[in-house]
């Protein structure tokens, strides 16, 4: 006779059964040699449904009720998804079948079903707290009897059926928004209903906008928050001007993006009789005119931060407050909050003070003309004048990044596109920007501003917004080194891994064709920033203390912060304020550390429909570019200008190309033709799919792979 599930848990749940491993329990059961394929078949599945778990060791026990935690469910590609676990820092690993119908961004219960050596462990979602999506983007599509949307995010896994009687105008092939009404268990379609017809897919904007409700980033402001927005005065009182600190003689100025609308920093540099510096750091006051729990300081916290998207930004405060009151336009007065810094000539900081201040910038200053001046010594119409000023500040700069570098700090020089437009909205080019010693220069005075701020209150041990970023996890650190040491290197990164042993390595590989991607692998191994109360330091800056002063017009944090640093210019808080922060500040943090998740990972998608758009009228044209990840269909190649990413399918191949997941490469069965991260190849545009955002190439020139390159001394 077959062994049951009942005979297996019947068995296992005998009071004197001692946990042992599978080979053994089918022994116990008799189960005999031609039985067992469909017994370890049998054991799978209770494993999958958590009738069963796997304890240390590989041997099955029953799970215990009390092993069950909750936390927000990721979903990858695969299928498969990781659990982060709440009040803690563990993640579980939930396979395909142990979906138990949640969907990405769900906050589920799972029990923990195997504990795996040397990984996270395994569970089973057993419930779906919440769901983390009720509204979604696809393309709707006329069946037979019955109508489905197909969703754009392809880590949902099933289509949407929508009842005739929600469809509305939407026509069969637009792309809709939608409402989810009913979820039901897989195999079962959940059920919802058309809210907004978008459009067909390549029609102008409909890309965007796609993202745009895909992630419901908020378009247009409340009428209660645009009214208040207007009712708040242009002009500052002399009174506010009298009781700050006068900078207005002061020859600050802003360097932004040549196309930015909102300034809320200005810089300043002068050099004492003693031969130090004196760095002033001038930041919007944003909080002047933003008052706590008012309908624009609400509606600020809900956005969380501003959304830079290819053609447009989606900001956290009303346009009369970003672009025009708190932005420090040139020859304007405006009220600042100042970080004001006595550096000794070896760039370390003397003394300080965090001052409310009134300046009035001299110049609106770009990255790019100030780099021109830097690389040739001319300048432009609007460096005239500054030049003095201009040198010593990138003197000051790279001593400030000398001595971050001593410290171990990570620099991370990731490339990034931007889209180009004509007047009509078109897209005219997509291209790499270089990381100049201009944005070197802002970036260096703004991480020390941070720095000091966060120094400052944390001697005071009082409830307060921390940029923390934790240590990296030991278990995604050994796929790292495995992953370089397929590449070909080797990751000497010491226990515990530190700052430093990092730093070491990246400038070994600096320069290499696989730098660009190694530094990918890296950030993906590595934590993210977040905000926090706990200050546990910034691991990739290696700062003890650290925090976000300096964006208040884009940052909620910055803004909060700003008032933290008002009340406490007088001492601590009141004791009843202390109890409110204490339990409010927590939540702020968590708000902003979502809302930025979400607006990076809506940046990134709005980035990847401009490159399909740019590319769909490029078939058949040749790019070069570079292998940036190999899998076992096929490997995908980043175009060198545009940046955007497609599939070479092993199938297009004329040699039978096969993906040798040891050493991370695909390799030709006749040939032995090899091809890793890193390689560089010349490519066809062969697809370019709209709607699902995908593009496809076909190999042209085989590149160098690794038979062409030159060996390098590793």
């Amino acid at each position: 006779m077959k062994v049951t599930q009942q005979d297996i848990l019947e068995f296992i749940r005998k009071p004197n059964y001692q946990p042992i491993k599978r080979r053994q329990l089918a022994k116990r059961l008799s189960v005999n040699n031609a039985d067992y394929p469909e017994f370890r078949k049998l054991i799978g599945e209770m494993l999958s449904e958590g009738a069963i778990a796997k304890l240390r060791g590989g041997r099955l026990g029953i799970p215990k009720e009390t092993a069950q935690v909750s936390g927000t469910l990721s979903v990858a590609k695969g299928g498969f998804g990781f659990v982060a676990v709440e009040r803690g820092k563990e993640e579980i690993y939930i396979s395909p079948r142990g979906m138990g119908g949640a969907v990405n961004g769900d906050k589920v219960l799972v029990r923990v079903v195997s504990l795996r050596k040397g990984k996270s462990p395994e569970g089973i979602i057993t419930k779906v707290l919440e769901r983390g999506v009720s509204r979604l983007v696809g393309k709707l599509q006329e069946e037979r009897f019955s109508y489905l949307v197909v969703p754009d995010d392809p880590k949902l896994p099933s289509n949407i059926y929508i009842p005739a009687n929600q469809v509305g105008e939407a026509k069969s092939g637009q792309k809709v928004l939608i409402e989810i009404t009913e979820w039901r268990s897989p195999p079962e379609n959940p059920e919802g209903k058309i809210v907004e017809v978008l459009g067909y897919p390549g029609e102008k904007g409909v890309d965007v906008l796609s993202v745009i409700r895909e992630f419901a980033l908020p378009l247009e402001f409340p009428k209660e928050v645009e009214n208040e927005a207007e009712e708040i005065p242009a002009a500052i009182p002399k009174t506010e001007i009298a009781r700050r600190l006068d900078l207005r003689q002061k020859f600050c100025f802003t360097i932004d993006p040549v196309d930015a609308k909102d300034h809320d920093d200005a810089v300043s540099l002068d050099i004492l009789p003693n031969g130090n510096f004196l760095l002033g750091v001038h930041i919007a006051d944003v909080s002047h005119y933003v008052r706590e729990n008012s309908p624009v300081d609400k509606e600020a916290l809900v956005r969380g931060t501003s959304v830079y998207l290819p053609d447009r930004v989606i900001p956290m405060l009303p346009e009369k407050l970003s672009n025009q009151i708190c932005s420090l336009r040139p020859n304007e007065d405006r009220l600042t909050y100042s970080c004001i810094l006595e550096l000794d000539p070896q760039g370390r900081t003397v003394k300080y003070e965090i001052k409310e201040t009134v300046i009035r910038s001299k110049a609106k200053l770009n990255y790019e003309e100030v780099q021109r001046y830097f690389d040739s010594g001319e300048s432009s119409d609007g460096v005239r004048g500054l030049e003095s000023h201009l040198s010593r500040m990138l003197s000051l700069s790279k001593l400030l990044l000398k001595n971050r570098e001593k410290e171990g700090s990570l620099d991370f020089d990731l490339p990034e596109a931007k889209v180009v437009y004509d007047k009509e909205g078109h897209i005219l080019d997509i291209f790499e920007v270089a990381r100049l010693e201009s944005h070197r220069l802002i970036e260096e005075f703004m991480l020390l501003a941070n720095q000091t701020v966060a120094l400052h209150v944390s001697r005071m041990s009082v409830p307060f917004v921390y940029r923390v970023h934790d240590k990296p996890d030991d278990e995604k650190m050994q796929q790292f080194r495995e992953m370089v040491d397929r590449l070909g290197y080797k990751a000497s990164l010491g226990h515990p891994i530190t700052p430093k042993r990092l730093q070491a390595f990246l400038k070994k590989i600096k320069g290499t064709p696989e730098e660009e991607l190694i530094d990918e692998i890296l950030l993906r191994s590595l934590k993210k920033a977040v905000y926090q109360t706990e200050n546990i330091g910034h691991f990739g800056l290696a700062f003890t203390h650290y925090t976000h002063f300096t964006s208040p017009i884009r940052r909620y944090p910055d803004l909060i912060v700003h008032r933290l640093l008002k009340e406490l210019e007088q001492g601590k808080y009141p004791v009843k304020r202390h109890k409110d922060l204490v339990e409010r500040l927590p939540k702020i943090c968590q708000i902003a550390s979502d809302r930025e998740r979400v607006a990076d990972e809506a940046e990134r998608e709005a980035l990847k429909v401009k490159q399909v758009e740019f590319l769909k009228d490029k078939v058949g044209e040749v790019f070069p570019g570079m292998v940036s990840g190999v899998m076992n269909f096929g490997f995908f190649v980043r175009l060198e200008k545009s940046l955007a990413d497609g599939l070479v399918r092993y199938a297009s191949m004329e040699d039978y190309f096969y993906f040798d997941e040891k050493n991370y490469q695909a390799v030709g069965k006749r040939s032995k033709k090899k091809f890793r991260l890193g390689d560089k190849v010349m490519v066809r545009l062969v697809k370019v799919d709209t709607t699902a955002n995908q593009i496809d190439f076909a190999l042209v020139e085989e590149g160098t792979g690794e038979k062409g390159k030159k060996k390098k001394g590793r």
